[in-house]
């Protein structure tokens, strides 16, 4: 995949992933910061962490002996962006159903036709 996009939905198909990225919204953590709330290995932790890494989620660092993680943003932005489209659909359906159920309480007869 190289389109950012579906690095990062595929990125934040996961529940581990997305766990760790709650955690990181809080702040900078290390690797076994992050991998305290789950039972499953360091290496899989590491994996996890080099998908999200690979879609630009999260950004590793060096501060003498700790290597902390922090979040990137950025790409959830575009993830937000391309949600906004469907969003309005959502909203001006929800608006038409609304003008149809108040034509139907108002008694409207031929509301039923539409």
């Amino acid at each position: 995949m190289s389109d950012p996009l579906s690095l990062t939905l595929s990125a934040l198909a996961d529940p581990t992933r997305r766990a760790i990225l709650a955690r990181l919204a809080q702040g900078e953590a290390s690797v076994g910061e992050l991998a305290a709330p789950f039972s499953i290995s360091q290496p899989a932790i590491s994996k996890h962490l080099k998908v999200l890494e690979q879609a630009g989620l999260i950004r590793r660092g060096r501060k003498a002996q700790w290597r902390p993680c922090r979040l990137e943003a950025g790409p959830l932005h575009d993830v937000a962006d391309w949600l906004d489209s469907y969003r309005r659909f959502w909203d001006q359906s929800f608006d038409r159903l609304d003008v149809y159920l108040k034509t139907l309480q108002e008694g409207d007869p031929n509301a039923s036709k539409n």
